[in-house]
């Protein structure tokens, strides 16, 4: 069970930034669930920061029920309490993935743990015709640590573009930016001067500021009304105190992540 929830956390990794998937126009909501599921394999770092990268689960799932739109990226799950307006807002839980079985110096540092972080999102969208298409969604996610891995604070600000919405293929493009506080930023990134005796690493204490930007690219096709297919590619860009830390000069900058997986509509 220990080496699972490592395995769900990257899961998570891979497929957090996805923007909400293209759907052709819902049925009429009766309260039952209709939605899609989406289930395959991808690659992302080994840790924050890692250069190498692993192979994972790839996973997701749009599903409204009882007038509610759930969202599932990997081990990142949220509630859209005003599905129906252009505002969306609702809670978040994700998992953040753990540290372990690292290579090199990094694998002298203390091991850590799958970290829970929860909290909330507020969105507003732009534009867009009656299937979505040539919308912008703005979005801004905040999420603390609940689990006391890293006692941090993340925020995320991200906007996506619906470059193509038809019932049989969809096409999102996103960016983002992310800011951590300086417990997150220590616990992942920092060296205190035990661990710069054991590992060799210079001690380094990095403080709150922005820790990365990104963009991707989500595509989707459908093959009859319920198969499909749905492929991520992205990649973020450590930046700030975060990008200076000796756990990134044994990695690298660039965090990349990838996807494809089958998808079910009902």
């Amino acid at each position: 069970m220990p080496k699972v929830l490592p395995i769900l956390a990257s899961l998570a990794a891979a497929v957090l930034a996805i923007p909400a998937a293209a759907q052709s126009p819902a049925p009429e909501d009766n309260g039952s669930p209709h939605g899609f599921v989406a289930l395959g394999a991808g690659v992302t770092p080994e840790y924050d920061g890692a250069e190498d990268l692993r192979v994972i689960p790839f996973g997701m799932a749009d599903v409204r029920w009882g007038g509610v739109d759930f969202e599932f990226r990997g081990l990142r799950g949220r509630a859209d309490l005003m599905p129906d307006s252009r505002f969306a807002a609702g809670p978040v839980i994700s998992a953040r993935l753990s540290r372990d079985d690292a290579d090199g110096a990094v694998g002298l540092l203390p091991e850590i743990d799958t970290a829970i972080e929860a909290g909330g999102f507020v969105g507003y969208r732009f534009g867009g015709n009656a299937y979505g298409e040539g919308a912008v969604q703005l979005e801004l996610t905040m999420l603390h640590d609940i689990s006391g891995t890293h006692d941090g604070l993340l925020a995320t600000a991200q906007a996506s573009y619906a470059a193509v919405r038809r019932s049989d293929f969809f096409l999102s493009l996103d960016g983002q930016l992310s800011w951590a506080n300086k417990d997150y930023a220590r616990t992942y990134f920092g060296v205190t001067a035990a661990d710069a005796a054991a590992s060799g690493l210079p001690e380094y204490r990095p403080g709150s500021g922005l820790r990365d930007l990104g963009a991707g690219v989500t595509a989707g096709y459908w093959f009859d009304r319920s198969i499909g297919v749905i492929g991520r590619l992205g990649a973020s860009y450590l930046v700030g105190d975060i990008a200076d830390s000796p756990v990134v000069d044994e990695g690298r900058r660039w965090q990349p992540t990838a996807g494809l997986g089958i998808s079910y509509r009902f």
